[in-house]
């Protein structure tokens, strides 16, 4: 009596588990290159504008960046591979640094001691979960040879 009630209570966590897993919502960074990237975001939040680094994705792999449903509709991106062979970015400017950060507001990087970086703008729409794609140069021609990044919702 005892194993069977057992099995139904691991069974019912099981299942919770499972749920839990499919229902997950994050905003994740996939790295279809052959190097490391490091990957830095900006974002609005209560307390103004802020970015955060670096995260790095393995060759190959994926990681999440924002753990739990998105809170706001448009993130900022800038990557940049470990051997400076690509680098994913637009024309957003915030600030960054060389080590792990977490930066309030997006003026006066310098005067703050930080460097500047462009970040691209990745519109999640009304998703609370959005998957960033970052593939190799397109071309081989140097008037070409950009990065792409590539954005959908996940399920």
């Amino acid at each position: 009596m005892l194993l069977k009630k057992t099995r139904i209570i691991l069974f019912g966590v099981a299942i919770m588990l499972a749920l839990s897993c499919a229902a997950r919502a994050d905003f994740r960074v996939c790295n279809t290159t052959q190097e490391a990237i490091g990957v830095s975001i900006g974002y609005r939040a209560k307390a103004g504008w802020m970015s955060e680094g670096w995260w790095v994705v393995g060759p190959t792999r994926c990681k999440t960046i924002i753990d739990g449903p998105l809170s706001s509709r448009f993130y900022y991106l800038h990557a940049e591979d470990a051997k400076n062979h690509g680098r994913w970015d637009g024309p957003i400017n915030m600030c960054v640094k060389d080590s792990e950060f977490t930066i309030n507001g997006v003026n006066d990087c310098f005067a703050r001691g930080f460097q500047k970086a462009g970040f691209q703008e990745i519109d999640t729409g009304t998703q609370t979960s959005w998957m960033v794609q970052l593939t190799e140069p397109v071309s081989n021609n140097p008037a070409l040879n950009t990065p792409l990044v590539t954005g959908a919702p996940t399920k």
